[in-house]
């Protein structure tokens, strides 16, 4: 994992959210410059911070280190979408998936 992997995490989460940096500082209840400073590389976050960030991005810390997800928010609300679907509706669902993902490759 490359040195600055948190500051472009929280720099690429934070714009698929379609969110500014300031606006997201505010949220964490930090300096409004704060999540441009993380970004910047200027600093990190602490623990609890971090932690704060992965509860605003409604992530896990797993999910937040996991490289190959690149917006793990948006996958979350359409697990939490699937989860009062049908067997035979996941089914196709389950289908469909894989062949997009056949696609990409």
């Amino acid at each position: 994992m490359r040195e600055s992997f948190i500051q472009d995490r929280i720099a690429l989460l934070r714009r698929k959210r379609g969110t500014s940096a300031r606006d997201m500082s505010l949220t964490l209840g930090q300096s409004e410059s704060y999540i441009n400073t993380i970004e910047n590389r200027k600093a990190l976050p602490s623990m609890s911070v971090f932690l704060r960030i992965c509860d605003y991005f409604q992530i896990t810390p797993t999910e937040f280190f996991d490289e190959g997800c690149p917006n793990p928010e948006k996958l979350n609300g359409v697990i939490d979408s699937l989860k009062v679907l049908e067997d035979d509706t996941l089914l196709h669902i389950s289908s469909l998936a894989s062949a997009l993902a056949e696609c990409r490759h």
